[in-house]
């Protein structure tokens, strides 16, 4: 039996802006706006979408980093939205992150082995004996040395630098990683050792990722689910291999036909980005991809659609799913 590891529901989050004057009314950044999906045990779920859809955001509410507005988010069947600090403390240990960027969340005072070590300081107590055993063998796991315990971040590449960072995630023995554009910041090479370790690691200790990426290549290569999102909502999700093959919302097309590749035969036609795009501040009726789809009716501009199952475990939320999976049967 499989086992839900992270459960989503109708998570929403809206950052309130300043006033634009005493008696103006409040007006919102609407980041998230009903967020749902879950996660299995030892699975890669995968969120892709452009910058400023809310993927950075949906990854710091799922690991507790500030308030959630409505919704719920249940790890190993805990809830995390509302807890306290100290409520949340002895659960963290079963989520944990891996961040963007490798130069700037390692301290760069502290040594690899003070860094790689912190999550079991916060968490557990533990002798110091045993804690050094942990962290030289978390440190091989990764492909570094035990002897890099007495070193400083500065002595290493990014892409060492980033597997220091995944082997502070691994300490805890964690069963969910968050990786938010883990590999966005190293050179190509070095992308496909870090991708190559996460897999190698999800084979060894079961790991379950929820990794966001701007990069489909990446996504597909190591995500066995992918949910496409737009100004703060889902509008498809499914299997990767599927997903990527038949697409059922214009938006997911678009973004699958933005990236090279080559190809033999017959091409399906691409559809093309119309418009600009709709401010996070606005909240309209309606599709909220109305203004820049190319398909857009007089019906998207007052009924938006839901997110639903066009074919067996694929969801999308587009009036023309049905016409867009047609099309692409015929290619």
């Amino acid at each position: 039996m499989s086992k839900t590891v992270l459960e989503v529901t109708d998570l929403v989050r809206h950052y309130p802006l300043p006033k634009e004057g005493i008696f103006a009314p409040q007006r919102y950044v609407y980041a998230l706006n009903g967020v749902s999906f879950k996660v299995e045990k030892g699975k890669s779920f995968g969120i892709v979408g452009e910058s400023g859809c809310g993927k950075s955001t949906l990854a710091r509410n799922i690991m507790a980093l500030e308030p959630t507005d409505e919704g719920s988010v249940k790890i190993l069947g805990n809830e995390v939205v509302g807890r306290s600090f100290n409520e949340l403390r002895p659960l963290r240990q079963h989520f944990q992150m891996v961040f963007q960027d490798p130069f700037g969340s390692l301290d760069p005072h502290h040594t690899v082995g003070r860094i790689v070590a912190e999550p079991l300081t916060a968490l557990e107590s533990i002798s110091s004996a045993d804690k050094k055993n942990r962290v030289a063998d978390v440190l091989s796991s990764v492909g570094l040395k035990p002897t890099d315990i007495t070193k400083y971040p500065h002595e290493f590449s990014g892409g060492q630098r980033q597997r220091i960072a995944i082997a502070r995630a691994l300490i805890t023995r964690p069963a969910l990683i968050v990786a938010d554009e883990p590999v966005s910041a190293l050179d190509v090479s070095v992308q496909a050792q870090v991708l190559n370790l996460l897999r190698d690691l999800q084979d060894s200790f079961g790991v379950t990722y929820m990794f966001i990426s701007h990069d489909l290549a990446v996504v597909e290569y190591l995500c066995d689910e992918v949910a496409v999102m737009y100004l703060g909502s889902i509008v498809e999700k499914g299997k990767t291999e599927d997903l990527f093959a038949n697409p059922a919302h214009p938006y997911t097309r678009i973004l699958l036909d933005a990236v090279p590749k080559p190809t033999a035969g017959k091409k399906r036609e691409r559809i093309r980005l119309t418009g600009n795009v709709t401010g996070q501040t606005e909240r309209r009726a309606g599709c909220p991809f109305q203004d820049r789809c190319p398909m857009a009716a007089e019906r998207c501009k007052t009924e938006a659609p839901q997110l639903q199952e066009v074919a067996p475990e694929h969801l999308a939320a587009c009036h023309f799913s049905d016409e867009l999976l047609k099309k692409a049967a015929t290619v």
